[in-house]
């Protein structure tokens, strides 16, 4: 069976008449972390987009490992942070997909919102609503949900821009808990530790693959030095 999760090869993508992603082709290896780096506008939310099915390709072909819908967790930005919506019920979402249009939650499925929220840090906040939360809650919130869903495939658009040490931490340590369990994680960042600790690195300038490989071959010894577009974050 194929190592690799997705492949894409020669995909164009973009919106509406402006091209992003130029032909490219590369590999996302699978049960292990990528990291997307590269300068703002280089394509990376838009390849989550298109490793999502979010986002049509307009020239090329995606090829997924299997046919299992991924998990996307978007940057909270992009998020409708002010939705009526409890916590537990944003994370609750990410069981739609297992639910379909009839079928009420089962107890395992409130089981699996329970655990997602409290390897997040959430619990205790399941009755709050998201407008009443701090920007890193609402992002620790948009990962549970994520998790819920449980997918072989989790993409995520920067998920700790904006989190103390901390919280960072913690959601580093979740992906390496689903990677080792099976999990492939994909995601976009701009913090030079977060994609040192990668399994696998895609550097992207002006929708094209600059450089593959591991952490030490793409990002070198000093990776705040080598891009200093990716910023430490404090």
């Amino acid at each position: 069976m194929s190592r690799q999760q997705v492949v894409l090869h020669e995909v164009s993508a973009g919106y509406a008449n402006r091209a992003v992603l130029r032909r490219l082709t590369l590999e996302i290896p699978a049960f292990t972390t990528t990291a997307v780096v590269g300068p703002n506008g280089s394509g990376k939310s838009t390849l989550l987009g298109v490793l999502a099915g979010v986002i049509p390709v307009t020239g090329g072909a995606v090829t997924h490992r299997t046919d299992r819908r991924p998990a996307f967790v978007v940057q909270r930005s992009k998020a409708a942070d002010t939705l009526p919506l409890t916590v537990r019920e944003a994370v609750a979402m990410g069981r739609w997909g297992h639910l379909g249009w009839r079928r009420r939650p089962s107890r395992d499925d409130r089981a699996v919102v329970d655990r997602c929220m409290d390897r997040l840090g959430v619990a205790a906040l399941a009755r709050r609503q998201l407008g009443e939360l701090s920007g890193g809650q609402r992002q620790r919130v948009l990962v549970a949900q994520g998790l819920a869903q449980e997918a072989d495939l989790l993409l995520l658009d920067e998920p700790t821009t904006g989190m103390d040490a901390t919280a960072r931490r913690l959601i580093a340590d979740v992906l390496a808990e689903v990677t080792a369990a099976g999990v492939t994680v994909v995601q976009a960042t701009h913090d030079p530790d977060t994609a040192a600790a990668a399994g696998h690195v895609l550097l992207l300038r002006d929708g094209a693959v600059c450089d593959a490989g591991t952490p030490e071959t793409v990002l070198g010894e000093r990776p705040a030095e080598r891009f200093p577009s990716l910023p430490r974050q404090a």
